[in-house]
């Protein structure tokens, strides 16, 4: 979910502080069996949810029991996770995994290659199916579950296109000029005073709500890969053009709006996932469509805001705690999250799994179609410190527009791939 996200900033600090590897200490306690800690986040729903896996767990295995709790306070999940690392006292699991902040947590050897246990590897490919190799770490092992995703579209007001003169039903918003002229008519009319408001801001991980869910669905591919940057390819400045006439045009405003722009009318539309349905619900008369693609052509991906479970290396019984995590996402447990929080479990033909689920919640539907083909922040050395780099030039040359566009991008790229090539 977006919310949790804003917790990653300060884990740029531990991508780059960090030392050493992923941990292969402790070989011994994959096989050992007893009780385990787990932390799970602070959202009522999941928490709901994992109160209540955690007690069916427990009526089954009373000789290897778990303990859960909330992940502690703290400035940042990401910050307590990492000074947990530290201090050798994390807990077995962390059911709220960041996967932007896995390679600064193995960097610590902070992290349990889950492909060291004998059906690891079989496990995760077969719930997790082509998508898998997107969440492998440079070494090729996986030092996490890929668990839920919360798959980015574009939320619309009804009631404000119906204002505007625009066909609430039908909004022309497949293309980027689509969207750049329904844009303008919203704004012109002064049913808005935003088109979209995305957070004009330079966190690192406001990409993920702006440019990245253009470039993955005209693209399919990542911000990084083999090793180099592709947003400077002629998709990646097409889609950066978008926003930046957006910006220019004043269809997106440059400050920041403190407070929730869509739910209070002041923007028509907002780049969400699946939670939003609940959060909106009977609010705003909304509608749900894809992101845009340069030609509105079916997007090829789009962003995961996902969350995976991590094993952490404190732990001394890892054969119980692998065992948990195949108990938290076997297909039981995996429909039962989406019940409780409509967050799309990282599962092959997910609509197919809940056909009864996906029938008597239609809102969820096209959720669960764009979670066949998601696409995640890349696994690599300095995740972190290479989306600020990409944020940097970003703000600078679209949201700001100054200087070129796209030498700024390919000054960039370059300095993304030296990172990228840093272990």
């Amino acid at each position: 979910m977006k919310k949790a996200l804003l917790a990653l900033l300060p884990a740029a600090a531990l991508a780059l502080t960090a030392c050493g590897g992923g941990s292969d200490s402790g070989a011994a306690a994959n096989d050992s069996r007893g009780p385990i800690t787990i932390w799970y986040s602070n959202n009522a729903q999941e928490v709901a949810w994992g109160k209540s896996m955690v007690a069916a767990w427990n009526a089954a295995h009373p000789k290897e029991k778990v303990s859960a709790q909330e992940i502690p306070a703290g400035k940042s999940s990401e910050e307590v996770i990492g000074a947990a690392i530290t201090a050798g006292n994390a807990p077995c699991l962390v059911l709220n995994t960041a996967p932007a902040a896995v390679p600064g947590f193995q960097k610590q050897g902070g992290l349990v290659a889950l492909d060291d246990f004998p059906d690891g590897k079989q496990y995760l490919q077969s719930r997790v199916g082509d998508r898998l190799a997107q969440y492998a770490s440079p070494d090729g092992k996986f030092y996490q579950l890929p668990w839920k995703s919360n798959p980015v579209m574009i939320f619309y007001n009804k009631e404000l296109f119906k204002k505007a003169g625009l066909d609430p039903e039908h909004p022309k918003l497949t293309s980027y000029q689509d969207f750049l002229d329904t844009s303008r008519k919203l704004v012109h009319s002064g049913v808005a005073k935003a088109a979209i408001w995305p957070a004009p801001t330079s966190e690192f991980y406001q990409s993920w709500f702006d440019f990245y869910p253009l470039f993955a669905a005209g693209t399919g591919k990542q911000l990084v890969e083999d090793g180099k940057a592709q947003f400077a390819s002629p998709e990646g400045i097409k889609s950066a053009e978008m926003w930046k006439t957006m910006y220019s045009e004043g269809l997106a405003p440059k400050e920041t709006f403190n407070g929730d722009a869509f739910a209070e009318g002041k923007a028509a539309m907002a780049t969400v996932g699946p939670w939003a349905v609940s959060v909106y619900g009977d609010k705003v008369k909304w509608g749900a469509v894809p992101v845009p693609t340069a030609d509105g052509a079916a997007g090829k991906g789009t962003f995961s805001d996902e969350k995976s479970i991590g094993m952490y290396s404190s732990c001394k019984n890892r054969a119980t705690a692998w065992d948990v995590m195949k108990f938290a996402t076997g297909k039981e447990q995996d429909g039962k999250l989406l019940e409780a929080t409509g967050q799309m479990p990282m599962r092959q033909a997910l609509a197919s799994a809940y056909p009864s689920y996906f029938a008597s919640h239609k809102d969820y539907e096209a959720f669960a179609q764009q979670a066949e083909h998601t696409i995640e922040a890349p696994n690599v050395p300095n995740s972190v410190e290479i989306w600020q780099t990409f944020r940097d030039a970003y703000t600078k040359s679209v949201i700001f527009g100054k200087g070129d566009l796209t030498s700024t991008f390919k000054d960039a790229a370059g300095k993304v791939d030296k990172l990228a090539e840093n272990q």
